[in-house]
């Protein structure tokens, strides 16, 4: 039976690179020996995205994107088809702990400088798919149809009409139609289901391709390619297979433990994954009291809003709101510091990060409120420090003091 076994996998290796694709990227690819719990959310990120298009698939079976059929049609899967509720909760619940493990994905990169040389492609790679992910969301949120996903929709549209110029026409070619409606739901279906991700695919298996290129960085910030031993393998490396594919497991675990237990007891989580005025028909002669996007979205959201508007335009808001995730591209070349690892870097910047968290977890929270004076004067002084801190980055170097980088990895 083995030889028969060897005997097709020799047959395949022929015509096509199996055994050459599992050694190189996995029980040949050596990753360093001192990864810890921040290295789980890049697989558990791929994880989420198996669950997203497998959740996905089966409710195009049953969905229909029609303005007039869609909300029942998800009401239809909720009710009538055979587990379908837990296929819906499944894939809405995927949708925040896709961006819930992407966030924890790039604090990781933040605190240990994963966007630093020679990484700096694996970074772009990453931030694409962050707006490939943030694009996926938007056209999925307006499918069930309901009040919340109708009138998102139409704000966040409407945004397209201030761009000076082409604002008007780009906002009808969005829409496909003069408002929200059954045109618009249909391309969006499109670009849900297949175009992006199309994208998403593409993209995620380049940052694989990239990250295995260069090599993993790690806690320590330290090249283990440059600590080979007689036998060309690194000193501080260990074979990916099976060591960290089992340690996976650990983190999947514990993931899909959060996961089942948001599922099935809080799958709407107080109306932050689904919000409550969704569960009514889209009605577009009725705006709901609080339009607010869902909480991955809400800093951007909260930036948006503090903009002040000019001539009545909110095209100012929305060009900060872009620049607030275009500058993530340029991150690698802002941050001047000689260390990547947080580590070995000094007191200004341990201080700076956590401001910086705390400043975006402020912002996505003043997202979701209704905007007031003293929480839009607030949403501006934390918009000042969401740009402040990248520019910051290539200031603190200057004086900042760092410890000594170690020769390899310290475990």
């Amino acid at each position: 039976m083995n030889d028969k076994l060897m005997q097709l996998l020799g047959w395949v290796d022929a015509r096509f690179p199996l055994t050459k694709m599992w050694k190189e990227h996995l029980s040949e690819y050596y990753a360093p020996k001192n990864f810890n719990f921040w290295y789980f959310f890049g697989s558990l990120a791929l994880l989420v995205l198996v669950i997203q298009i497998v959740s996905g698939i089966l409710l195009t079976m049953s969905y229909k994107p029609d303005g007039v059929l869609a909300f029942g049609s998800v009401e239809y899967i909720m009710r009538d088809v055979d587990w379908g509720w837990l296929i819906r909760y499944m894939h809405s619940t995927g949708a925040s702990a896709f961006f819930a493990v992407v966030y924890l994905h790039m604090f990781r990169g933040l605190m240990y400088g994963s966007y630093k040389a020679p990484r700096e492609l694996i970074w772009i790679f990453g931030c694409l798919i962050y707006l490939a992910l943030m694009a996926e969301a938007f056209f999925g949120y307006l499918l069930p149809w309901g009040q919340m996903s109708y009138w998102g929709a139409q704000v966040i549209v409407n945004l397209f009409a201030t761009v000076p110029f082409v604002g008007t026409e780009l906002a009808e070619w969005i829409r496909g139609d003069y408002v929200v409606s059954d045109a618009t739901l249909n391309r969006f279906f499109a670009f849900h289901v297949i175009a992006l991700p199309l994208v998403l695919v593409g993209l995620v298996a380049a940052h694989i391709i990239a990250l295995h290129e260069v090599g993993s960085n790690n806690p320590d910030g330290v090249e283990i390619k440059k600590n080979k031993g007689p036998d060309g393998k690194p000193l501080d490396g260990i074979p990916f297979h099976p060591y960290y594919t089992v340690k996976d497991i650990v983190g999947v675990i514990g993931f899909l433990i959060i996961f089942c237990a948001i599922l099935f007891f809080a799958p709407e989580m107080g109306g932050f994954f689904i919000e409550h005025p969704n569960f009514e028909p889209a009605n577009p002669l009725k705006t709901p009291e609080h339009i607010a996007p869902v909480w991955y979205f809400t800093p951007f959201y909260a930036m948006l809003r503090a903009v002040p508007s000019i001539a009545g335009s909110a095209f100012p808001g929305v060009v900060v709101m872009g620049a607030a995730t275009i500058i993530l591209f340029f991150l690698p070349w802002l941050d001047r510091s000689p260390v990547k690892s947080i580590r070995y870097r000094g007191l200004c910047y341990k201080v700076l990060l956590a401001l910086f968290v705390v400043d975006f977890i402020l912002l996505g929270y003043l997202g979701v409120k209704p905007a007031t004076p003293i929480l839009t004067l607030i949403a501006q002084i934390g918009t000042i420090y969401y740009f402040a801190f990248f520019f910051l980055l290539a200031i603190i170097p200057k004086f900042e003091k760092t410890k000594p980088v170690p020769e390899r990895v310290t475990g």
